[in-house]
């Protein structure tokens, strides 16, 4: 059997951050994974400048490995209703493709990488987990995603929880295609559900779409998709004819998750946590942080799993992110009746929705 100082399951944002912190620490870290890297990974793929930050990744080195997209507008709308056009002087985000992005945060975390294996079996022996009869470690990372086999060993039950449901698709356009496009490279569409309860999106990187919608109204998801598809192709963004190949996916928001975070030698990190942001769904930014304050934890632990402080983790995950849990209440009829007339405000679009809660913060125009 061969022994690890921390085993983490997923290979993901949380998963790679984790192990680049632990790794140039000088431990031993294996990361398991079903996939095969690069692997296909359901997201808009939108980055904000704080990942980048926290990643120590300079956009014009990571372009020598993938594409990355500076985004400087974005068009904002209720779906049938009049889109906004809101455009800044500089970059406030970039789009990265998720192919490229984790299989180059993975190859750089200095980890012993096991992809394409299955998480069949977790065990506990003599205060070290088991993975597979093949691996062991004190200490158990999950960082698989919402279906994280390590979450569902600590209790989770992905099918009885309130989750976002998605269905999103990523594309290369012909070169007739992309200069047709009506979206630029470098904007984002953004398209709300009219009860406020989802949202679609297009992100143009370069010659590739990337679009989706998403909701907690799953049986509205499919009507919903295909009246934002029907909008996209209406102006000129989405090429006609053009059927998208659909995946589906789904994650936790931080106001309805209830997942446990740590329990004797684990902890859980991103998506498997359900930590995605509730003003926005977004899940990148949340899994570097949670991943990077799993490593901190472990490491204060000295590779003792009677010393891992979860409650700690917890608490510093609260002041990072914000708290997890407390319900999520729908917007209120009046909410969803001012929306109708707020988002023909620029001012308020860009402000409140953009800015706050996308951006997570303001940027000069």
């Amino acid at each position: 059997m061969t022994r690890y100082d921390v085993i983490i399951v997923g290979g993901g944002p949380a998963g790679s951050s984790c192990a680049t912190r632990l790794a140039r620490a000088g431990m031993e870290v294996a990361v398991v994974d079903r996939a095969l890297f690069p692997r296909d990974k359901p997201c808009a793929g939108w980055i904000t400048p704080e990942v980048l930050e926290r990643l120590e990744l300079d956009p014009q080195q990571y372009a020598r490995h993938g594409l990355i997209q500076p985004i400087f507008g974005f068009r904002v709308s209720l779906l049938g209703g009049r889109p906004l056009q809101l455009d800044y002087s500089q970059p406030v985000s970039h789009a990265i493709r998720r192919c490229e992005f984790d299989t180059f945060l993975l190859a750089r975390s200095g980890a012993r990488v096991r992809s394409g294996t299955e998480v069949r079996s977790i065990e506990r022996h003599g205060g070290r987990w088991v993975i597979n009869g093949e691996w062991e470690a004190p200490v158990l990372v999950g960082a698989g995603g919402h279906f994280c086999p390590v979450a569902k060993h600590l209790g989770a039950k992905p099918g009885e929880e309130k989750a976002i449901a998605a269905q999103e698709a990523e594309f290369e356009l012909s070169g007739e295609q992309a200069a047709a496009c009506a979206l630029p490279p470098g904007c984002v569409d953004l398209c709300f559900a009219p009860d406020l309860e989802g949202y679609g999106w297009c992100v143009r990187k370069n010659g590739w779409l990337n679009v989706g919608f998403g909701t907690l109204r799953h049986r509205a998801l499919k009507p919903l998709l295909e009246r934002y598809l029907a909008q996209l192709r209406r102006t000129g963004i989405l090429p006609e004819g053009c059927q998208p190949s659909l995946r589906g996916h789904a994650y936790l928001l931080q106001a309805v998750s209830r997942r446990p975070l740590h329990a004797e030698g684990v902890l859980l990190a991103g998506d498997a946590a359900g930590l995605a942001f509730n003003s926005s769904g977004e899940g990148i930014l949340p899994a570097v942080v949670s991943g990077q304050l799993a490593a901190e934890a472990i490491l204060a632990a000295g590779l003792k799993p009677e010393r891992l402080d979860g409650a700690a983790y917890a608490r510093a995950l609260e002041a990072e992110l914000g708290p997890r849990g407390g319900g999520r209440k729908p917007a209120a009829w009046w909410e969803r009746l001012a929306a109708r007339f707020a988002f023909r405000s620029p001012g308020f679009v860009r402000r409140e929705v953009v800015e706050k809660r996308f951006l997570r913060r303001n940027f000069p125009e």
